[in-house]
């Protein structure tokens, strides 16, 4: 069975359950080892994650263990803030503010 800690990443596909016929990526936040469940199975909050390993859903599943695939190399908190300060400097801000209300307001005039 796979140790799962908080903070462990797994790749979850239909091994893990029938639920994953697209497999999702997901941050644990709790393993729910004492909860009973069917041998072989557990609970977990956890949060899924998107292709730049940002949180975008809080998830409660319900998982083989045995079916899980840990993520060797998570994104980290410190790569993606950078990635995101680097986007950010690459988009083009018009200058003079908010264009497109200028060019309503020019229309209202006669």
């Amino acid at each position: 069975m796979t140790s799962i800690r908080p903070g462990d990443v797994f790749l979850l596909t239909r091994a893990a359950s029938v639920q994953f016929a697209r497999p999702i990526t997901v941050r644990v936040i709790r393993h729910h080892a004492d909860w009973p469940t069917y041998h072989g199975w557990t609970w977990i909050d956890c949060y899924q994650l998107d292709a730049r390993g940002d949180a975008v859903a809080r998830r409660e599943l319900y998982v083989m263990p045995a079916g899980m695939v840990r993520q060797t190399d998570p994104p980290s908190a410190s790569r993606r803030v950078a990635a995101r300060r680097a986007t950010a400097q690459q988009v083009p801000r018009p200058a003079g503010g908010n264009t497109p209300t200028r060019r309503r307001a020019a229309r209202a005039e006669p």
